[in-house]
């Protein structure tokens, strides 16, 4: 990994997967919230049970507040993106200000709603415009390619984490796990090369992907166990 630590490497790393799970989670709650206003009420507790968390909500309401803007919920928006901004502000030297402060403006939308959101949809459209940006100013402003890598090793790999979850199609599963592999491939990392190979074979399966879900799975978690 040249000159980053292992430190520096796994700060990385998890600022990519924390921004990532950010931005997909946020954009997939919009689609369930749009559900729960038509009339299913319960919607939210099929979408607590596609990303893995517990339903600890009891009703849409306490879902809709607490979800966005519960610090004392380690799954909620805010708890991930505060993890996000811890990982990014010990990374300022190497992400540079203008980078990172995008990611303290995300950060700082979700603060200033004060645990209110009366039209969630246009409320926080700018922590998704300000997460988009600050993947932008990563790719123009971040000169070290190693660092580049690292961060976006973390990005798609919880990307494909969380479409494996929420059952996206073959086609959209394929590409963004070509996009992980690429990135893997370049950042220097330390993974388990038998993982790898189970998680192409079920990709490549097409839509009978959906048949070994759970191996897909278990092969992403334990790409970088310690054999």
């Amino acid at each position: 990994m040249g000159a980053i630590s292992i430190e520096k490497a796994d700060r990385l790393f998890w600022l990519g997967r924390y921004g990532e799970r950010v931005l997909t989670t946020l954009m997939t709650y919009f689609e369930f919230y749009d559900e729960m206003i038509d009339g299913d009420e319960e919607a939210y507790r099929t979408f607590c049970e596609k990303i893995s968390i517990p339903d600890i909500y009891g009703s849409k309401e306490n879902f809709q507040q607490r979800y966005l803007f519960d610090q004392g919920d380690p799954n909620s928006i805010i708890s991930n993106m505060e993890r996000a901004f811890d990982n990014a502000v010990v990374m300022r030297g190497e992400l540079g200000t203008y980078t990172l402060a995008y990611i303290q403006m995300a950060l700082d939308v979700l603060k200033g709603k004060n645990g209110k959101a009366d039209a969630p949809v246009y409320d926080l459209q700018q922590v998704i415009d300000y997460l988009n940006a600050f993947w932008g100013c990563m790719d123009d402003q971040v000169e070290d390619e190693a660092c580049r890598n690292i961060i976006k090793c973390g990005k798609y790999l919880e990307r494909l984490d969380l479409y494996m979850r929420l059952g996206y199609p073959a086609g959209a599963i394929e590409k963004e796990y070509s996009k992980f592999c690429n990135r893997l491939h370049r950042s220097g990392l330390s993974y388990r090369r038998d993982r790898e190979a189970a998680l192409a074979g079920i990709v490549a399966l097409g839509e009978g992907w959906r048949e070994h879900d759970k191996e897909a799975l278990q092969a992403l978690w334990e790409l970088f166990e310690v054999i």
